[in-house]
């Protein structure tokens, strides 16, 4: 098993280039409630992209690791969706992000001014997008008992 000290060093190495490429990026879904200490573990990292900016993400990820095969899920209709392996850590990438509800499709780009927070782990930051954003996108994607985790912890 992965350790999440194992985890956080590869998110380390990733964070460092998009920093430097000055992307437009944050986290988002279970590793930024373990950032937020609503979750005690986190399985991959998901991270939010710019949409314009998702050649060059996929360019410097492809630098570090592999791109994994499509694996289409109809509940999300995301415009990009990378899956990728660094160290044998496995990288969601977003962009255009659009979860679907009642055959209606709700869009959620990354905005700027949808990063509310930055954390800092050995001097890199790390952006992280709202947690009351992804309440929710859980909420639409019928995730009740991360919904109820996340009230629990902003209540």
């Amino acid at each position: 098993m992965i350790t999440i000290e194992k985890k956080l060093n590869v998110l380390i190495k990733v964070a460092e280039l998009l920093n430097k490429n000055n992307i437009n990026w944050a986290i988002g879904a279970s590793l930024l409630l373990y950032f937020k200490g609503i979750a005690e573990e986190f399985h991959d990292i998901d991270i939010m992209v710019d949409e314009s900016e998702v050649e060059i993400v996929k360019k410097i990820l492809l630098s570090l690791g592999t791109l994994q095969p499509e694996n289409p899920n109809m509940k999300y209709k995301t415009n990009h969706f990378l899956e990728f392996k660094i160290d044998d850590v496995d990288f969601d990438v977003m962009a255009g992000f659009v979860i679907v509800k009642d055959n209606k499709e709700y869009y959620f780009p990354l905005q700027k001014k949808s990063i509310k927070d930055y954390i800092s782990i050995d001097s890199v930051t790390i952006p992280l997008q709202s947690i009351e954003e992804w309440r929710t996108y859980y909420e639409l994607m019928g995730r009740a008992e991360k919904v109820k985790m996340i009230n629990e912890a902003i209540s």
